[in-house]
């Protein structure tokens, strides 16, 4: 790994404490026993052109914000999410203002049309931040992703290298290669994550196939649904004819983040731990994959969107500090 320079994979200062070595430590540590910082949240109904809304969560407003930072969640994640709540608790703590978007049905209520979303599902993202650049023009503008919303958001870098929207981005532990990180999901302990995800996509798309009509867009009625197994599953009879792809393969080909790299424009930083459960070695890019406003910081060790340091009974997030410095114009 390169030392040097944006455009390059280059080791992370990022080192585990002790007693959080193993990946499966870092990934669980933060969401199920590490206590969730405070925020109070202003909710908000943000329509959409088509008829449907998302909903965006707000840290209080802040009467002179060094910044404005938009946030994108992970796979059925939300503002409720350890890794969206805290990052959004610290932030404003710093003096920047924070907006979670939740995609959508996975803010408070399920969404109102036969839609969801996915991991390449940039136009609601699109909208918004165009409505952010309205709102406040003199406000400096960042975004930061998580997992499925850091791939959603590296995509959108890259097709809109002209962009306004955002002076730049942080990506943490993005799947870039959908299709190997749908496989790796499915071996050993990994299986654990896969089965809970998938239990919540599963639940959330038979409420809404009670509520809406998908006869005419899915060929699956819910005994089928209940039968999914895998990621691959759930995306080639749902993802992948709901939004217009031919099949999962062409979902996870158009939609993986790696392909859009080469063309960002936009500073971008990357972190990705090698010993991600969500993912395998080939899922990390090489230096010739990238442009040279993408910086990949990789670090041995972290997990997925974990990055854990501290004691057992103080933890610490590592990203949050890594994402301030990179928003405070530190980026060696």
């Amino acid at each position: 790994m390169s030392k040097a320079g944006f455009g390059q994979v280059v080791e992370s200062d990022f080192s585990p404490p002790w007693w959080a070595l193993n990946r499966h430590v870092q990934t669980l540590w933060p969401r199920f026993v590490q206590r969730r910082a405070p925020v109070t949240l202003r909710w908000e109904q943000f329509d959409l052109p088509d008829g449907d809304f998302i909903e965006l969560a707000w840290t209080p407003t802040l009467p002179a914000p060094k910044g404005l930072v938009v946030c994108f969640h992970g796979l059925e994640g939300s503002v409720r999410s350890h890794y969206a709540n805290d990052l959004a608790a610290f932030l404003h703590r710093m003096g920047w203002q924070t907006v979670v978007m939740h995609f959508r049905g996975c803010g408070t209520r399920p969404n109102l049309t036969p839609r969801a979303y996915h991991s390449g599902d940039t136009e609601d993202a699109i909208y918004l931040l165009q409505e952010l650049q309205n709102r406040y023009p003199h406000v400096r503008r960042y975004a930061v992703g998580f997992s499925l919303g850091a791939n959603m958001l590296l995509k959108l870098l890259g097709e809109n290298i002209r962009q306004r929207w955002v002076k730049g981005a942080v990506a943490i532990s993005p799947p870039l290669k959908l299709s190997e990180c749908a496989a790796s999901i499915g071996r050993g302990f990994s299986r654990v994550y896969q089965r809970y995800l998938l239990n919540s996509m599963r639940n959330r798309l038979l409420v809404k196939m009670q509520q809406l009509d998908y006869s005419e867009l899915l060929q699956v009625d819910a005994r089928k649904v209940s039968e999914f197994s895998c990621f691959r599953d759930f995306d080639q009879y749902v993802t992948a004819p709901l939004h217009g792809f031919d099949d999962v393969d062409d979902y996870y080909t158009k939609c993986s983040a790696i392909h859009y790299l080469r063309h960002i424009a936009t500073p971008t930083l990357v972190l990705h731990a090698a010993d991600d459960p969500f993912m395998n070695h080939s899922v990390i890019p090489k230096n010739e994959e990238l442009s040279t406003q993408v910086r990949v910081e990789l670090s041995r060790k972290g997990g997925h969107v974990g990055f854990l340091q501290g004691t057992p009974w103080k933890p610490i997030i590592w990203t949050h500090q890594r994402v301030l410095s990179f928003l405070s114009g530190d980026r060696p």
